[in-house]
């Protein structure tokens, strides 16, 4: 693999709908292995204003991966394999608040993960950091 990172590169996690990111420049893509599996798709490595970005698309190009079938391990590890050394996460989801109409930008300050039948952790029997 090309070495990109020699200053902070930011990760890009794309939701539904979000497949690449418009105005890269250099862009390619290119596949990271992963001891976790593979990642939901190849990964786009490029520039904007001058930032190193490595975007992901979440559910694959074509929206190939279920939220429930996504190797989230996986896609964590071959951004930090790529140099990545901060990540934003996009995602398109709903709310019961009124206050929060459709087209809301909305930054998640506290996160409780209720999911299940996944791993949830990089670190398991043996594995220690």
């Amino acid at each position: 693999m090309t070495e990109f990172h020699q200053n902070p590169v930011l990760g890009i996690i794309g939701g539904s709908g979000l497949y690449d990111i418009d105005g890269l420049e250099g862009v390619r893509w290119e596949k990271v292995s992963s001891p976790w599996g593979e990642s939901s798709d190849g990964l786009l490595f490029g520039t904007l204003d001058g930032i190193q970005m490595v975007f992901l698309p979440r559910h694959g190009r074509g929206h190939r991966f279920s939220p429930s079938t996504i190797n989230y391990r996986a896609n964590i590890d071959a951004l930090k394999r790529a140099g990545v050394t901060d990540i934003i996460s996009l995602s398109a989801v709903g709310s019961f608040h009124e206050h929060l109409a459709p087209g809301t930008f909305v930054i998640v300050d506290q996160f409780i993960d209720r999911t299940f039948a996944r791993e949830k952790s990089f670190f398991g029997t043996g594995m220690v950091a």
